[in-house]
């Protein structure tokens, strides 16, 4: 998939370099709920394993050709939420500090939920952020996500347990803003 600044893409191997030097920064892993990266071996596992999961991407800058962030869909019976329905899906994302604030993951969202809508045709898409991570919360409103609902106790792989805050949008809410026809 490609947008006006990124191109979506599998992640491969030779990415371990650059994923490392994103996902060691004890900023970024924690506030999605995952430990920071220890090493380029480390991101080399995980690529080969984590990442290999269907529509997980590599959020690749056009203008350099370096993955600085990663975005996904994660569909209904790998959800987080207990609210998600069959024909749903969550999209999850991340992206490296020098990257924040660019308007980089509200770009590779938007590109997901056409996805979403448009090739999978999902009744609804959903975007789960912990307590406290309010830049996530603000790229999923500003894609078009509202506020559904708040679940307590969630674990985390970092071991703690969490409140996780959930903001969906429909296929229709999504074709209306739009303008978009079925």
């Amino acid at each position: 998939m490609e947008t006006s600044r990124l191109i979506l893409r599998p992640w491969q191997e030779s990415d371990a370099d650059s994923l490392f030097k994103y996902a060691k920064d004890t900023a970024v892993g924690p506030a999605a709920g995952w430990p920071p990266h220890t090493s380029v071996e480390d991101s080399a596992e995980i690529i080969r394993t984590v990442f290999a999961a269907p529509e997980t991407y590599a959020v690749v800058l056009k203008a350099t050709g370096e993955p600085v962030g990663c975005c996904g869909l994660v569909f209904a019976d790998g959800t987080h939420s207990s609210e998600t329905r069959k024909n749903e899906a969550e999209i999850g994302y991340w992206i490296g500090r020098p990257y924040w604030g660019q308007g980089l993951i509200p770009e590779a969202v938007g590109a997901l939920v056409e996805r979403c809508f448009g090739y999978f045709a999902l009744s609804a898409v959903w975007i789960g952020h912990y307590d406290g991570n309010a830049q996530s919360r603000r790229v999923a409103e500003k894609c078009g996500f509202r506020y559904h609902h708040t679940e307590y106790g969630k674990p985390s792989l970092l071991g703690d347990t969490r409140t996780e805050h959930f903001l969906r949008l429909t296929s229709q809410e999504w074709r209306t803003a739009n303008d978009r026809r079925p």
